[in-house]
């Protein structure tokens, strides 16, 4: 889209954090949507619970990418903190859709993070765009979240939901919390292993959401995971062989539920997800494999 004016919530995240370098490395102006009043002309406050948004500071940018949300892994999952979950969701994504939606000239595309915890636990059987929604929790809060764009779909804006994977990162995730693990030589697989985690390197996350900017072809669900999805236990095998550790150890199902309570089903969950659309749109995975997703964050 050339040089453009681009607003970002969820700026200070992983992803976030990570999308923002790139898009200012190469030129673009990047607003930040801030949960506080605006400090500088790069920042937009925004309270998503109250569903406000500053529309004045949205004016003039060519597209808004819309990363924010509770952190899934952050806490145990009490019946107060699924809430947090989905409303941080839900709500953030009504209010961006309908700012949107108001403005005398609108964005070109609104490009919303959700989740491949849109399918639920796909056992063995792989699974792309096509597939309708799980069952569970997750699977609920997205469809949910996604259906909360709708006054940007109506208003004639492409949308896209970036349907993301396991980002495999040091600076945070699930990965953030492995590689010290793995390093110290306490890693292992979670559960009997055989559950399939559809990664993506943090590098390729990034590509990916700026090739879904950039291609106006692309909008509905867009799967941003590797081609090609593994095994934990075959994780387990890339992080011992990479970080050169022992890898052997083995922590049980039912520890990770008394720790995790109901998160553990989602890590101890098999999703093969594929990312179809991605890849017949012509994106290129610079690191495809887990072995050198893992090596580019290592």
């Amino acid at each position: 889209m050339g040089i453009a004016r681009i607003a970002v919530t969820g700026a200070t995240g992983l992803i976030g954090s990570a999308l923002v370098r790139s898009l200012r490395a190469d030129g673009h102006e990047v607003v930040r949507l801030v949960r506080r009043p605006a400090r500088s002309g790069d920042e937009v406050e925004w309270d998503p619970a109250r569903g406000h948004v500053d529309t004045a500071g949205l004016e003039g940018c060519d597209a808004v990418v819309h990363l924010a949300g509770a952190g899934v892994g952050e806490r145990r999952w009490t019946e107060a903190y699924k809430r947090e979950i989905r409303d941080s969701r839900v709500l953030g994504t009504a209010a961006i859709a309908r700012a949107v939606a108001s403005l005398g000239t609108p964005p070109k595309v609104l490009l919303c993070g959700t989740a491949l915890g849109y399918y639920g636990d796909t056992g063995t059987r792989a699974v792309d765009e096509t597939a309708p929604a799980g069952d569970g929790f997750l699977p609920s809060v997205c469809v949910e979240w996604e259906a909360a764009a709708t006054a940007a779909e109506e208003a004639g804006i492409r949308v896209a939901y970036a349907r993301t994977g396991l980002v495999v990162a040091r600076e945070g995730g699930a990965w953030g919390r492995l590689f010290p693990l793995f390093r110290a030589g306490l890693g292992g697989r979670l559960g009997n292993g055989e559950q399939y985690w559809s990664f993506i390197a943090l590098h390729d996350e990034v590509a990916a959401l700026r090739h879904i900017l950039d291609t106006g072809s692309l909008a509905g669900p867009v799967n941003l995971t590797a081609p090609d999805p593994v095994t934990n236990r075959e994780v387990t095998a890339a992080m011992g062989r990479v970080l050169r550790r022992p890898a052997l150890l083995h922590v049980p199902a039912p520890a990770l539920r008394i720790a995790l309570g109901d998160f553990a089903s989602d890590v101890l969950g098999s999703q093969r997800v594929l990312p179809s659309r991605l890849l017949d749109s012509g994106f290129r995975f610079a690191f495809p494999t887990i072995d050198a997703a893992i090596a580019s964050a290592a």
